[in-house]
Protein backbone atom coordinates (compact mmCIF):
# COMPACT_ATOMS: atom_id res chain seq x y z
CA UNK A 1 0.00 0.00 0.00
CA UNK A 2 1.42 3.74 -0.74
CA UNK A 3 2.11 6.14 2.05
CA UNK A 4 0.47 9.12 2.12
CA UNK A 5 1.56 13.04 1.64
CA UNK A 6 0.73 15.51 4.44
CA UNK A 7 0.81 19.28 3.22
CA UNK A 8 1.19 20.32 6.52
CA UNK A 9 0.76 24.78 7.58
CA UNK A 10 2.93 25.77 10.15
CA UNK A 11 2.98 29.17 12.13
CA UNK A 12 4.01 32.45 9.81
CA UNK A 13 5.78 33.79 13.13
CA UNK A 14 3.72 32.50 16.62
CA UNK A 15 4.70 29.08 17.48
CA UNK A 16 1.22 28.36 19.31
CA UNK A 17 -0.71 28.85 15.82
CA UNK A 18 -0.20 25.07 15.20
CA UNK A 19 -2.92 23.04 15.02
CA UNK A 20 -3.02 19.82 17.61
CA UNK A 21 -3.45 17.47 14.10
CA UNK A 22 -0.29 18.88 12.86
CA UNK A 23 1.92 18.41 16.11
CA UNK A 24 0.80 14.79 15.73
CA UNK A 25 1.16 14.37 12.09
CA UNK A 26 4.54 15.83 12.44
CA UNK A 27 5.46 13.26 15.10
CA UNK A 28 4.61 9.75 13.25
CA UNK A 29 5.93 11.19 10.16
CA UNK A 30 8.34 8.96 8.65
CA UNK A 31 9.67 11.72 6.94
CA UNK A 32 9.52 15.99 6.52
CA UNK A 33 10.56 17.21 3.65
CA UNK A 34 11.08 21.00 4.11
CA UNK A 35 11.97 24.59 2.54
CA UNK A 36 14.69 24.97 4.98
CA UNK A 37 15.73 22.12 7.67
CA UNK A 38 17.23 24.95 9.53
CA UNK A 39 14.15 27.11 10.16
CA UNK A 40 11.82 23.86 10.24
CA UNK A 41 14.45 22.33 13.12
CA UNK A 42 13.52 25.46 15.14
CA UNK A 43 9.66 24.56 14.94
CA UNK A 44 10.31 21.02 16.04
CA UNK A 45 12.90 21.37 18.78
CA UNK A 46 10.17 23.63 20.24
CA UNK A 47 7.89 20.65 20.63
CA UNK A 48 9.93 18.23 21.46
CA UNK A 49 9.63 16.20 17.40
CA UNK A 50 12.74 14.48 16.53
CA UNK A 51 11.27 12.71 13.06
CA UNK A 52 14.16 13.04 10.18
CA UNK A 53 14.66 16.50 7.92
CA UNK A 54 15.13 16.53 4.11
CA UNK A 55 15.35 20.01 2.49
CA UNK A 56 12.90 20.71 -0.44
CA UNK A 57 13.09 24.01 -1.89
CA UNK A 58 12.53 25.84 -5.53
CA UNK A 59 16.48 24.86 -6.08
CA UNK A 60 15.64 21.19 -6.09
CA UNK A 61 12.04 20.36 -6.21
CA UNK A 62 12.34 18.47 -9.44
CA UNK A 63 14.95 16.49 -8.67
CA UNK A 64 13.97 15.36 -5.28
CA UNK A 65 10.58 15.45 -6.34
CA UNK A 66 11.27 11.71 -7.39
CA UNK A 67 13.26 10.73 -4.77
CA UNK A 68 10.12 11.48 -2.04
CA UNK A 69 7.57 9.81 -4.42
CA UNK A 70 9.91 6.65 -4.38
CA UNK A 71 9.23 6.54 -0.87
CA UNK A 72 5.45 7.34 -0.46
CA UNK A 73 5.39 4.36 -3.21
CA UNK A 74 6.81 1.75 -0.53
CA UNK A 75 4.52 2.75 2.17
CA UNK A 76 5.85 5.77 4.28
CA UNK A 77 3.92 8.81 5.41
CA UNK A 78 6.08 12.17 4.27
CA UNK A 79 5.13 15.25 5.96
CA UNK A 80 5.49 18.50 3.38
CA UNK A 81 6.25 21.70 5.05
CA UNK A 82 7.50 25.38 4.18
CA UNK A 83 9.53 28.27 6.07
CA UNK A 84 6.09 29.57 7.05
CA UNK A 85 2.43 29.12 6.70
CA UNK A 86 0.42 26.82 3.85
CA UNK A 87 2.56 25.37 1.90
CA UNK A 88 2.89 25.56 -1.94
CA UNK A 89 1.07 28.84 -1.57
CA UNK A 90 3.80 30.92 -3.24
CA UNK A 91 6.28 28.02 -2.19
CA UNK A 92 7.39 24.86 -3.87
CA UNK A 93 5.64 22.09 -3.17
CA UNK A 94 2.68 21.98 -5.92
CA UNK A 95 4.92 19.88 -8.09
CA UNK A 96 5.33 17.15 -5.45
CA UNK A 97 1.66 17.14 -4.87
CA UNK A 98 0.80 16.38 -8.89
CA UNK A 99 3.57 13.65 -9.00
CA UNK A 100 1.63 11.94 -5.81
CA UNK A 101 -1.68 12.68 -7.12
CA UNK A 102 -0.32 11.10 -10.58
CA UNK A 103 0.94 8.00 -8.78
CA UNK A 104 -2.62 7.46 -7.02
CA UNK A 105 -0.73 8.30 -3.61
CA UNK A 106 -3.16 9.97 -0.96
CA UNK A 107 -2.39 13.52 -0.69
CA UNK A 108 -3.95 14.90 2.70
CA UNK A 109 -3.92 18.59 3.80
CA UNK A 110 -3.47 19.70 7.40
CA UNK A 111 -4.98 23.18 7.06
CA UNK A 112 -3.78 26.12 9.30
CA UNK A 113 -2.11 29.87 9.28
CA UNK A 114 -1.88 31.72 6.07
CA UNK A 115 -0.46 35.34 5.71
CA UNK A 116 -2.97 35.83 2.79
CA UNK A 117 -5.97 35.01 5.02
CA UNK A 118 -4.73 36.79 8.26
CA UNK A 119 -4.29 39.85 6.47
CA UNK A 120 -7.75 39.49 4.67
CA UNK A 121 -9.67 38.63 7.88
CA UNK A 122 -8.45 42.23 9.60
CA UNK A 123 -8.65 43.91 6.58
CA UNK A 124 -12.08 44.93 7.03
CA UNK A 125 -12.17 44.90 2.42
CA UNK A 126 -14.71 43.15 0.96
CA UNK A 127 -13.97 39.43 1.60
CA UNK A 128 -16.60 37.99 -0.10
CA UNK A 129 -14.50 37.55 -3.49
CA UNK A 130 -10.80 37.92 -2.98
CA UNK A 131 -8.20 37.13 -5.91
CA UNK A 132 -4.40 35.56 -4.20
CA UNK A 133 -1.47 37.91 -6.64
CA UNK A 134 1.03 36.32 -4.74
CA UNK A 135 4.89 38.33 -5.12
CA UNK A 136 4.56 40.84 -8.16
CA UNK A 137 7.29 40.50 -10.53
CA UNK A 138 10.79 41.87 -9.08
CA UNK A 139 11.69 43.87 -12.59
CA UNK A 140 9.08 47.15 -13.13
CA UNK A 141 8.39 46.44 -16.58
CA UNK A 142 7.19 43.27 -16.10
CA UNK A 143 5.50 44.05 -12.79
CA UNK A 144 3.94 47.05 -14.23
CA UNK A 145 2.61 45.28 -16.95
CA UNK A 146 0.80 42.83 -14.22
CA UNK A 147 -0.84 46.23 -12.75
CA UNK A 148 -1.94 46.87 -15.59
CA UNK A 149 -3.91 43.54 -16.23
CA UNK A 150 -5.24 44.37 -13.26
CA UNK A 151 -7.08 47.62 -13.34
CA UNK A 152 -10.51 46.75 -13.76
CA UNK A 153 -10.10 43.67 -11.58
CA UNK A 154 -13.39 44.11 -8.94
CA UNK A 155 -12.21 41.71 -6.51
CA UNK A 156 -10.35 42.27 -3.50
CA UNK A 157 -6.63 41.40 -4.26
CA UNK A 158 -3.84 40.15 -1.68
CA UNK A 159 -0.41 40.73 -2.63
CA UNK A 160 2.81 39.26 -0.85
CA UNK A 161 6.06 41.87 -1.42
CA UNK A 162 9.63 41.79 -0.01
CA UNK A 163 10.90 45.20 2.21
CA UNK A 164 13.38 46.25 0.08
CA UNK A 165 10.82 46.33 -3.19
CA UNK A 166 7.51 48.00 -1.21
CA UNK A 167 8.76 51.20 -2.19
CA UNK A 168 8.66 50.61 -5.94
CA UNK A 169 5.87 48.89 -5.70
CA UNK A 170 3.62 50.98 -3.94
CA UNK A 171 4.57 53.53 -6.05
CA UNK A 172 3.31 51.38 -9.28
CA UNK A 173 0.49 50.81 -7.78
CA UNK A 174 -0.73 54.33 -6.88
CA UNK A 175 0.02 55.33 -10.29
CA UNK A 176 -1.44 52.66 -11.89
CA UNK A 177 -4.81 51.31 -9.82
CA UNK A 178 -5.13 54.96 -8.59
CA UNK A 179 -5.34 55.99 -4.86
CA UNK A 180 -6.98 52.83 -3.81
CA UNK A 181 -8.26 51.83 -0.04
CA UNK A 182 -5.56 49.22 1.15
CA UNK A 183 -4.23 47.64 4.34
CA UNK A 184 -0.41 47.12 4.65
CA UNK A 185 0.03 43.84 6.98
CA UNK A 186 4.23 43.88 9.26
CA UNK A 187 4.89 40.89 10.56
CA UNK A 188 1.69 39.27 10.86
CA UNK A 189 1.62 37.18 14.15
CA UNK A 190 5.04 38.41 15.28
CA UNK A 191 6.57 40.21 18.59
CA UNK A 192 6.53 43.41 15.90
CA UNK A 193 3.14 43.04 14.13
CA UNK A 194 1.64 45.90 12.55
CA UNK A 195 -0.98 46.85 10.15
CA UNK A 196 -0.99 50.67 8.04
CA UNK A 197 -4.49 51.20 7.07
CA UNK A 198 -5.67 54.17 4.44
CA UNK A 199 -5.43 54.87 0.89
CA UNK A 200 -2.17 53.90 -1.29
CA UNK A 201 -1.07 58.03 -1.32
CA UNK A 202 -1.06 57.75 2.42
CA UNK A 203 0.24 54.50 3.51
CA UNK A 204 3.30 55.37 1.09
CA UNK A 205 3.59 58.60 3.04
CA UNK A 206 3.77 56.34 6.36
CA UNK A 207 6.39 54.29 4.83
CA UNK A 208 8.65 57.29 3.98
CA UNK A 209 8.79 57.98 7.46
CA UNK A 210 9.67 54.63 8.33
CA UNK A 211 11.33 51.79 7.01
CA UNK A 212 9.14 48.68 6.57
CA UNK A 213 11.07 45.52 7.67
CA UNK A 214 10.18 41.97 8.16
CA UNK A 215 7.29 40.27 5.90
CA UNK A 216 4.73 41.96 4.57
CA UNK A 217 1.61 41.18 3.15
CA UNK A 218 -0.90 43.69 1.18
CA UNK A 219 -4.86 44.01 0.76
CA UNK A 220 -6.11 46.23 -1.98
CA UNK A 221 -9.61 46.97 -2.83
CA UNK A 222 -10.81 46.54 -5.81
CA UNK A 223 -11.59 48.55 -8.55
CA UNK A 224 -14.95 50.73 -8.52
CA UNK A 225 -14.84 51.87 -11.99
CA UNK A 226 -17.84 50.49 -14.37
CA UNK A 227 -16.69 49.43 -17.58
CA UNK A 228 -18.25 51.56 -20.71
CA UNK A 229 -20.46 48.51 -22.22
CA UNK A 230 -18.92 48.31 -25.59
CA UNK A 231 -21.97 48.53 -29.23
CA UNK A 232 -21.23 44.61 -29.07
CA UNK A 233 -21.84 43.94 -25.90
CA UNK A 234 -25.31 46.51 -26.11
CA UNK A 235 -26.46 44.53 -29.13
CA UNK A 236 -25.76 41.37 -27.17
CA UNK A 237 -27.68 42.65 -24.67
CA UNK A 238 -30.87 43.84 -26.53
CA UNK A 239 -30.85 40.56 -28.58
CA UNK A 240 -31.19 38.47 -25.10
CA UNK A 241 -33.75 41.06 -23.89
CA UNK A 242 -35.92 41.19 -27.48
CA UNK A 243 -36.33 36.74 -27.19
CA UNK A 244 -37.89 37.40 -24.03
CA UNK A 245 -40.58 39.54 -25.21
CA UNK A 246 -39.54 43.04 -24.52
CA UNK A 247 -40.63 45.79 -26.08
CA UNK A 248 -37.94 48.49 -27.86
CA UNK A 249 -38.88 50.93 -25.40
CA UNK A 250 -38.42 49.06 -22.37
CA UNK A 251 -35.01 47.74 -23.43
CA UNK A 252 -34.16 51.11 -23.86
CA UNK A 253 -34.98 52.22 -20.44
CA UNK A 254 -33.75 49.16 -18.95
CA UNK A 255 -30.01 49.26 -20.42
CA UNK A 256 -30.14 52.47 -20.11
CA UNK A 257 -30.16 52.38 -16.55
CA UNK A 258 -28.18 49.45 -16.14
CA UNK A 259 -25.09 50.72 -18.08
CA UNK A 260 -25.83 54.42 -17.31
CA UNK A 261 -25.77 55.17 -20.76
CA UNK A 262 -27.72 57.15 -23.40
CA UNK A 263 -31.23 55.55 -24.29
CA UNK A 264 -31.68 57.60 -26.94
CA UNK A 265 -28.87 55.16 -28.17
CA UNK A 266 -29.80 52.06 -27.27
CA UNK A 267 -33.29 52.86 -28.63
CA UNK A 268 -31.08 53.44 -31.95
CA UNK A 269 -29.35 50.17 -31.80
CA UNK A 270 -32.38 48.47 -30.97
CA UNK A 271 -34.34 49.49 -34.03
CA UNK A 272 -31.28 49.18 -36.49
CA UNK A 273 -31.12 45.43 -34.95
CA UNK A 274 -34.81 44.97 -35.58
CA UNK A 275 -34.27 45.62 -38.78
CA UNK A 276 -31.64 44.17 -39.98
CA UNK A 277 -29.05 47.25 -40.38
CA UNK A 278 -26.50 46.16 -37.50
CA UNK A 279 -23.48 43.94 -38.40
CA UNK A 280 -24.67 40.34 -37.74
CA UNK A 281 -28.17 41.28 -37.68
Amino acid sequence: MPGTLYIVATPIGNLEDITLRALRVLKEADLIAAEDTRHTKHLLDHYGIRAPLTSYHEHNEKTKGHALVARLQRGEKIALVSDAGTPTLSDPGYRLVREAAKAEIPVVPIPGPSAMTAALSVSGLPTDRFVFEGFLPAKKKERRERLNGLREEKRTMVFYEAPHRLKESLGDLFEILGDREVVLGREITKVFEEFLRGRLSEVIAEIQRKEPRGELTLVVKGSEEKRAPSEDDLIAEIRRLRRKGLRVKEIAELLGEKFSYPKREIYRLALASETGSLHNA
